[in-house]
């Protein structure tokens, strides 16, 4: 059975201070033809990844504008999340050979979740991404009256490169949503046709523990704690370990720096998610490519590094690299940005919205200028200094939560006719 993920209560005017009485005071009016309105969110992880760490801030505050807002976590097996990984990576572009057992595989947990959403009763349901994407296509076979809640298919992921035959056995499931919500709008394939599409970029939350100011103390304490000279420079790549996280370019790069600066440490730090197997393939060889340098330091939330020490870990770092070479968006670029820090990262997705090269942080394509970047950085901290500030105001204006939540807001009014 589905279970609802539990989620700390939140005040929308702890926000006040960040983003000011205006910006509050067009949020509770959004809201205020929205009160009582049943909202689901339907994913496949409570934890490990950007659109969990987005629900767990999104719900509460909706919950506090007086909206009625569930998050729960559908069901499955090993066996269904290596299909919906290699569903995943399909759909950016990585040839995955299709066979009749993974599609019905998918399709047989997609059944499985949708019988315990047949008597469900919201006004709104989002789907995020495509694990569970078939669930209103399959309820609406079996039980058409469900056709009353309003359907949102929220896609985190870039389908720009998407393997022709995965997209041609998933969309047919999308055309019975009432709308679509894309990160970008040239993410969106064209023969997605749904009466309603948004473009609605991610965000993070200023006021969790990963993302509020921490003493100096308690930073060198946490950097201390995993064998982390406070005393030395440092460099952070905050991502999962995947290939399009590049975390072996991430390590090359890291050489080349070091060359110039001996004493330079690499935080490579992630979050091992359940829906994730391909994952531990992707540490493996990273620790392998690591070899024997112990100035690098390979770190996730079974060494127990958690949201306080992933803060300590960039607030400490000269600079924070995201060197993907495919991205949605880079939840760990805005992150980076809010603390005031420089950040290199790749010239691919969304983060080419979030650093604007030479004034907000510095893009790259290669390893070669990612390295050259890093170097120069840490080589003039004026300019570090310059980048950071400007990319810190880039995020309050368009990448905090609370712009998210007015988003949403607003999708839910168009979907129910509010005006």
């Amino acid at each position: 059975m589905l279970g609802s993920v539990f989620t700390a209560p939140k005040s929308i005017d702890d926000y006040r201070p960040i983003i000011g009485e205006e910006r509050i005071n067009e949020l509770k009016a959004l809201a205020r033809p929205l009160q009582g309105a049943k909202v689901l969110h339907l994913n496949a992880t409570a934890f490990g990844g950007g659109v969990a760490e987005i629900l767990t801030s999104l719900v509460p505050l909706m919950n506090d504008l007086g909206l009625v807002a569930d998050w729960q976590v559908i069901h499955g097996a090993d066996e269904f999340f290596k299909v919906t990984k290699a569903m995943h990576n399909s759909l950016q572009g990585t040839f995955v050979q299709w066979t009749p057992e993974m599609r019905q595989t998918w399709l047989h947990y997609n059944e499985m979740n949708a019988d315990d959403l047949l008597e469900a009763d919201f006004d709104f349901i989002m789907i995020h991404d495509p694990q569970p994407a078939a669930i209103p296509y399959l309820i609406s076979k079996r039980r058409p009256e469900a056709r009353r809640s309003k359907w949102i298919w929220r896609c985190h992921i870039d389908l720009t490169q998407a393997q022709v035959d995965t997209w041609d056995f998933l969309h047919p499931y999308l055309e019975v949503y009432d709308g679509s919500i894309f990160t970008l709008e040239s993410y969106v394939k064209p023969n997605l046709k749904l009466p309603r599409l948004f473009i609605v970029p991610p965000s993070i939350d200023p006021l969790t523990t990963k993302n509020t100011q921490l003493a100096p103390e308690t930073v060198d304490a946490i950097l201390s704690q995993y064998g982390v000279d406070p005393n030395q420079p440092m460099v952070v790549q905050v991502s999962r370990f995947d290939p399009w996280k590049d975390p072996l370019g991430v390590i090359d790069a890291y050489r080349i720096v070091k060359k110039d600066i001996p004493d330079l440490h690499l935080v490579m730090v992630a979050s091992m998610a359940n829906d994730d197997p391909e994952g531990w393939e992707y540490y493996e060889r990273t620790v392998r490519h690591a070899g024997e340098d112990f100035d690098i330091h390979i770190l996730s939330n079974l060494n127990g590094v958690g949201n306080v020490e992933v803060n300590a870990f960039q607030t400490a770092s000269k600079v924070i690299i995201q060197k993907s070479v495919r991205e949605g968006f880079g939840l760990t670029v805005t992150e980076g940005l809010w603390k005031g820090k420089p950040v290199v990262g790749g010239n691919v997705g969304g983060i080419p919205l979030q650093i604007i090269d030479d004034r907000t942080g510095y893009l790259v394509n290669t390893v070669s200028e990612c390295a050259e970047r890093v170097l120069f950085l840490i080589q003039h901290p004026e300019e570090a200094e310059r980048l950071g500030q400007a990319g810190r105001e880039h995020v309050r204006e368009n990448f905090l939560t609370t712009r998210q939540l007015r988003d949403y807001l607003r999708i839910f009014r168009t979907l129910a006719d509010v005006e």
